[in-house]
Formats: C-alpha cells, structure tokens, sequence
C-alpha cells in the first residue's frame, strides 16, 4: 500500500495527472486475454481432474509387503495434497481474474480523466459520462468457480478500434490494450516470461495451449520447462489436434489426462522422465503415432488399447515398474525398436512373434529366465540384447535369425551356445562373457560366423577353442579374460584377435599335414615271416 503515497501534495492539475499515471503504472502487468481465457477454463475444470487424480490414488495397487492400514494412510494423505494443490491452483487462476478486473477498471478511469483534461477550460462541466462498472466481488482467496463478464474473455478486441487516440505519451489516454497472442514456436521459457530459465505455471501452461490450439502449431517443445507443482496436464491438451509432435520429457507429470487422445495427429510423443504411474486408455486414440517414449516413468502396466497403435516404429519403456508385456505387443506389425530395459519383466511373450517388423530388441536389467521360440519369427532382428538377466540357455530357433548383427547375452546363467546359433550367419558381435554358470565351451561351428567381427567370452571357463575358430577372419576384437585357456596359449590370446586366428589355423593344419603321413612298408623279416606261414598253411590243407 506503500504506492499510494496519501501525503503527497497535489495542488495543481499536472499533478494529479502524474499521480494518476504512476498509480496506473505501478499495475503489475495485464495478463494476456489468452491467459484470462486459461484461467477462466482452468478454475472450470478443476472438479474433473481432481476426478481423476483421486481415481489415479484409488487405482494404485498395495504391495504385497506393506500393512493395508499403511497403505490407506499414504492414500488418503494424497487425497489430502491433491485438494490442497487444487485449492493451490484456484488461488492462483483467481488471482490472475482479479489482476484482469483491476485493469479493466482502470481503463475506464483512464477514460474518464482524459475526458476531463479535453474538456474545454472555461469552467463548463466535463461531458456527462456513465458511472463505471463497479468492480466484481474479490474472487482472491475464493474457492467457489467465478462468474466473470463475458467481456472479460472474449477474443473480440473490437473495443480496440472504438477507443480514442493515444495520448498517454504526450498527454494522458492510456494506449489501447491489444491482445497479446504469443508465437508458439518460441521457447516455452520465453512464454513464461522471457528467460529461458522460467518454468511454466499450470495457467501459464493452459494459456499456451490455447494459443498454440488457435495457431494450429504442429510441434511443441516442453521439455524441462513445466514448475514443479506442474503434476498434471489440463483438459484443454485435447484441443491441440493439429499437433505433430510433443515434447514433454523431463518434467515432474503424474498423470495424463482422458483428452490426450484428442490430439489425433500427433505422430512423437516423448513422456521420458517424469512421474507417470499408469496411462489413460484414450492412449490408444492416437492411432498416427510413430515414436513414444515413455522410459523413466513409474509404470506397473500398459492399458490394453495399446494394440490399437498400429503406426508405432518406435516404443522405448525403460526404466519403469513392469512386471509384464501385454500379450498385445504382438499386435504392432510396424514395431522396428523395443526398449524395456531396467524393468522386472520376467517373460517376454510368446506373441512377440508377431512384431514382423522389429529390427532392435532391447531387454537388459530384467528377470528373464528364457527367451521364447517365437523369436525365431523376427526374421528382420538386427540387435538382441538381454544382459544382466538369468537366462539358462537359448532357443533353437535362433538359427532362423538371418538378419541379426549384435547378440549381448553377458550376465547371465548360460550354460552353453547352442550349435544353431551357428546359422545366425550375419552376425557381427557376439558377446557371451560373465556368465555365471560353468560355460566351458564355444560351439563347434562357430566359424560359420564367418562376418564376426568382435567376439567377447570373457570370465568364463573356457579351456580350448573350437578348430573351426580359425575361419573367423573378419574378428578384429577377441576378449577372453579371466579363463582357463589353453589352447591358445594365453600369452597368444593377448596378442590379439588376428593372433588367435593364426594361431589355430597353424594348428589345424600341421594336425592335418601330420595325419597325411604315408604309413612305412613292412620290414623283410615281417614279410619272411608272413611267407613262412602261409606255406605251413597250405601244406596242412594238403595233408587233409
């Protein structure tokens, strides 16, 4: 209240001008009318997201280890946050209302005194004006929804061309207010108020996506730039139909709303790092999606509508909660990369056979026992990778891989490698190390493997190489620490791949040059010998 300045002097007309003009200036800023529209809507809808933030709590599962007594005080203790924060957000959309309403008031004051310094100076009464519109009740600290003039949101700014000339530079009239409509291809940290560093409030955000909603912005770039108290997305996100691409990684999001489905053309959406405990089925409504990237989440489970995303090429859901993949994931024909590393998936299902498109696999840091049989169907697989898992052995289907290049298979229980892995013929990498099993033995054909080029079978116990080992001429990596090898010697192992190569290729063939020997002749004493007993032979078939 300190701007008031009650015992200033103001003895002349240009003095109650000036004062009249710092008392308008010191405002702090009109917020945009897309803004006033956000808050507007925001306030609104604040009934059906706390719907579905109280049914998020509800549907989130006990563990099996903790006192259900417990577990319903840590629920109702969110149910408690959730109406805290809402109230939290209404105050703050209000508080914007009120910043608004203050404004518009003024404006008509502003009017006014300028209609009096227009006035002819001969003592007549200025021009008889009407009354100005009483200011609304206080909606500060109201947690009741508003009821606001419809002037006050309305997008027609008709009233800007009706006003009279500017005079607020030179004389008095305060410049028409223009509607402020942000280009939505700048940062998201210039929206917020023109630092990069700024985060965006939940009405900063909602005014956002009304104005990208009237601009039919096709991709919107979030990433890291939503407040902390930022944990859910408005309604209004359903509006953004013409969007092509949404970035909104690296946030603090908890739950996704029904309307995200709204956004039909939406072909990448990236979701990594945030909060997200479970996905709305309407996920399934975006059926043009290509990318979605959902790694460092908290999700125990996918919705079954997933099947529905037939266009998806990429799905990375690393770094989450799951138990299981949905039989379902066998409906993506046009999956080429899975990601579900850093998980507790124990199975991958059987109907991952049907992903006839998958080009790169990628399962490390589960609880894999086995792979299935149906990952011989993948013919197009390039990339498998499976470590830190507790797999035993592998498919015999494998030999029908044609196409795969990498196989990392290390930190596992393998016991061995199966022969039909040998068939696997475009394979370039191949790593088998740390197994903690007594793997003791490298196929016997592996030198099928002809395009091998780095081979690991590192801390195992590995004694001799195969002899068909020396047909890998193409291997430039070889690492074989840590066994207790002896053909090659170790001291050959350490001069490196080509080393090994030479090593048992010199080997196979003095063996080969060795058994090609021509047997010596009998001595005459051996032929004399023979002569002797056949004449002794012959003379007792005579005397019968």
């Amino acid at each position: 209240m300190n701007s008031l300045q009650l015992d200033k002097r103001l003895d002349t007309t240009e003095q109650v001008v000036e004062e009249i003009m710092r008392i308008h200036r010191s405002l702090p800023p009109r917020p945009g009318l897309d803004e006033v529209e956000a808050a507007t809507s925001l306030i609104q809808n604040v009934e059906k997201e706390d719907r579905a933030w109280l049914e998020a709590i509800a549907n989130q599962r006990k563990p099996s280890d903790v006192p259900g007594e417990l577990f319903s005080i840590l629920q109702e203790m969110k149910k408690g946050l959730v109406q805290f924060k809402s109230k939290e957000q209404i105050r703050e959309a209000a508080k914007l209302l009120d910043l608004e309403t203050v404004h518009s008031l003024f404006d008509d004051f502003i009017q006014r005194a300028s209609d009096c310094i227009s006035s002819p100076s001969n003592g007549s009464a200025p021009p008889s004006r009407l009354p100005p519109r009483p200011p609304p009740t206080s909606l500060y600290l109201n947690e009741k929804t508003p009821a606001r003039p419809k002037e006050m949101v309305s997008r027609d700014d008709s009233f800007v061309s009706k006003a009279k000339p500017s005079l607020y530079g030179d004389g008095f009239v305060a410049p028409p207010r223009t509607p402020q409509v942000v280009d939505s291809t700048l940062t998201a940290g210039k929206f917020a108020g023109g630092n990069d560093g700024d985060k965006l409030s939940l009405i900063k955000l909602a005014s956002l996506i009304e104005v990208s909603s009237k601009k039919a912005t096709k991709e919107l770039n979030l990433q890291n730039k939503l407040s902390e108290q930022v944990e859910w997305l408005p309604d209004s996100i359903g509006k953004l139909s013409t969007l092509t691409s949404l970035d909104l990684s690296e946030n603090h999001i908890v739950v996704l709303p029904n309307t995200i489905g709204g956004l039909s053309s939406l072909t990448n959406l990236d979701l990594r790092s945030n909060r997200i405990t479970h996905l709305p089925e309407s996920i399934g409504e975006l059926i043009n999606l290509v990318s979605l990237n959902l790694s460092g989440n908290q999700l125990s489970s996918l919705p079954s509508s997933f099947s529905r995303l037939l266009q998806l090429e990429e799905l990375n859901l690393s770094c989450n909660n799951l138990p299981v993949l949905p039989e379902s994931i066998g409906s993506l024909g046009n999956l080429k990369k899975l990601d579900v590393e850093t998980n507790d998936i124990e199975e991958i299902p059987y109907s991952i056979g049907g992903c006839s498109s998958l080009t790169e696999l990628r399962a490390d840091y589960n609880k894999l026992k086995a792979l299935p049989e149906a990952i011989g169907k993948i013919t197009t697989l390039e990339v498998l990778s499976v470590r830190y898992n507790n797999i035993r052995q592998l498919p015999t289907t494998m030999s029908s891989l044609s196409s795969l290049k990498e196989l990392d298979v290390s930190f596992n229980e393998l016991e061995s490698v199966p022969e039909s892995l040998c068939f696997a013929t475009a394979l370039v990498k191949l790593n088998v190390g740390n197994n903690f099993a007594d793997m003791v033995s490298l196929p016997r054909s592996i030198g099928n493997l002809e395009m091998l080029e780095e081979l690991d079978i590192s801390n195992n116990q590995i004694r001799v190489l195969p002899e068909s080992f020396r047909m890998l001429t193409k291997l430039r990596v070889f690492r074989a620490q840590e066994n207790p090898l002896q053909v090659p010697p170790r001291e050959v192992a350490e001069k490196g791949a080509q080393a090994v190569v030479q090593y048992m290729n010199d080997l196979v063939e003095a063996r080969n040059a060795k058994s090609l020997v021509v047997k010596p002749k009998k001595s005459w004493v051996q032929m004399c010998f023979f002569s002797k007993s056949n004449k002794k032979k012959q003379s007792n078939m005579e005397i019968v």
